[in-house]
């Protein structure tokens, strides 16, 4: 890291590197793809630098440090997915329809940032206090959001054991993995994707659907 702050220095030609136009949304694009690659602790700066063809000075040009760049991705995409899961929820509907609904909207919220989504998956342990704390606190209320729709189901009959918790630790898992073996090139359309994992969720927590053996 030591060596990466004496390139700030002589900061003529690195200054004009770092005011390009697009220039910070080029960092943020590049740090992602390679967050989710290789993860937090696995990722330099110089990585980052070098990807893009740069000076390490154009980095802190724009941010204090790595973690001020993960910060700054995570709050454009991930850090809003529970308001986007709660909206989902907000026209009510029966337990079954909100989960449905539920599960579609963390779907497409995960695809639309599907790099910064798996960000948050990788190492967060190894963040200071406060970026594992942002990245926990994350996680936490997404996890408050499956359990109450889960629990709605359980109190509906729909669900029979009394471990809610571990039911929405088991969907959020399914629903994680995807983020890891989707392509968007692939030969399925994103739509019959959505309705393959949310059927697999869905029957594989209420049970069969109606009118099936």
């Amino acid at each position: 890291m030591a060596n990466e702050h004496v390139e700030m220095v002589g900061s003529g030609r690195g200054t004009l590197e770092a005011e390009k136009p697009g220039r910070r949304e080029e960092l943020l694009r590049v740090a992602a793809d390679l967050f989710s690659e290789k993860g937090f602790y696995g990722t330099s700066v110089r990585d980052i630098a070098r990807s893009l063809g740069v000076s390490v000075s154009v980095i802190y040009h724009h941010f204090q440090n790595k973690e001020g760049l993960w910060a700054e991705i995570i709050d454009y995409s991930v850090k809003i997915l529970p308001s986007k899961l709660e909206l989902a929820l907000s026209g009510g509907g029966s337990p079954t329809d909100r989960f449905r609904k539920l599960l579609r909207a963390h779907l497409e919220a995960s695809a639309l940032y599907r790099k910064e989504s798996k960000m948050i998956l990788v190492d967060i342990n190894r963040l200071s206090a406060t970026g594992g704390a942002v990245a926990h606190g994350i996680q936490r209320r997404v996890l408050d959001i499956y359990v109450q729709v889960i629990e709605e189901l359980r109190l509906d009959e729909l669900v029979k054991t009394p471990h809610v918790k571990i039911v929405a630790f088991n969907v959020l898992g399914v629903i994680n993995w995807y983020l890891r073996w989707y392509r968007p090139d692939g030969p399925i359309s994103i739509d019959q994707i959505y309705e393959e994992i949310i059927s697999f969720v869905l029957y594989g927590v209420i049970g069969t659907p109606p009118g099936e053996c």
